[in-house]
């Protein structure tokens, strides 16, 4: 199962590869469009956000965008103590930032948290995604155990160059409801 998944990553890092900055921008544009027309995006009221890594697609210009409508934001917090991540709410993006233990913008220790059950809707970064809305991580595991507690939405983020067939699935892995690429919106 681990060489599986493995080789899968690379495939997809491979594919990934091979989008321009260019096309990047432009796609991450058509996909926020989407993801701010749907109902559950609009209906939502507290919402965990992911800071984009440079091979990911970009929601971030969709933060201030939630602010904006009253939305709470909250980012994930790496959080050593534990190994795994809290869920901290983010007012005022460039005050509440900083950068985490790996390299990603996360908000700062004043930031408050919140159980991660109460929150209504999680945007979930992947290396792919199937159309069963089964996700393939880096592989350490910490949103797995961050979704198992979630009790809202999810919704995998992810370019279209990273939808794949099927995702070899562990029985702690958990399912989205819900898949956001440039060209499309998958319920499931």
């Amino acid at each position: 199962m681990r060489d599986l998944k493995a080789s899968l990553r690379c495939q997809v890092r491979e594919n990934l590869k091979r989008i321009s900055p260019a096309q990047r921008e432009s796609t991450s544009s058509r996909a926020r469009v989407t993801l701010e027309e749907q109902p559950i995006w609009q209906h939502a009221q507290t919402i965990l956000f992911f800071a984009p890594m440079p091979d990911e697609l970009d929601i971030w210009p969709s933060l201030p965008a939630a602010l904006a409508a009253g939305k709470r934001v909250f980012l994930p917090r790496f959080v050593s103590a534990t190994n795994s991540y809290a869920a901290c709410e983010v007012k005022i993006p460039d005050a509440d930032l900083t950068l985490g233990q790996f390299g990603i913008r996360e908000p700062s220790e004043s930031c408050p948290q919140i159980p991660l059950n109460r929150l209504d809707f999680v945007l979930v970064p992947g290396v792919a995604f199937d159309l069963h809305g089964r996700r393939l991580g880096r592989g350490k595991g910490f949103y797995d155990r961050l979704l198992a507690a979630v009790r809202g939405k999810t919704c995998g983020v992810a370019f279209d160059e990273q939808i794949v067939t099927e995702i070899p699935v562990e029985p702690h892995d958990v399912l989205l409801h819900c898949i956001l690429t440039p060209s499309r919106w998958i319920q499931l």
